[in-house]
């Protein structure tokens, strides 16, 4: 049974509560998500360990439930710290 796009979005959330998610069913079939995340928590960190932190809070359901998300990982734009873009850093 395909993961719907509320279910990640709260898995996300829950294991990283300051995070702005938006998902997107790209194929229509409930198997196929692009998902970006945005989160002070990432500053500082490299897009890898991002990436590892979005995986990491949907709790081993890629591969399975979850067939495939196109994830892009950022940080909040204007916070008034040096090198804060926003959007994808690392």
């Amino acid at each position: 049974m395909p993961m719907d796009a509320h279910d990640i979005e709260s898995m996300i959330k829950a294991a990283i509560p300051d995070a702005e998610v938006t998902i997107r069913d790209l194929a229509g079939d409930g198997d196929h998500y692009a998902a970006t995340v945005i989160s002070e928590s990432f500053r500082g960190k490299s897009r890898v360990q991002q990436h590892q932190i979005v995986y990491q809070s949907l709790k081993g359901q890629m591969g399975g439930v979850l067939h495939a998300l196109a994830l892009q990982t950022g940080v909040p734009r204007g916070t008034g710290v040096p090198g804060g873009t926003g959007m994808p850093e690392g």
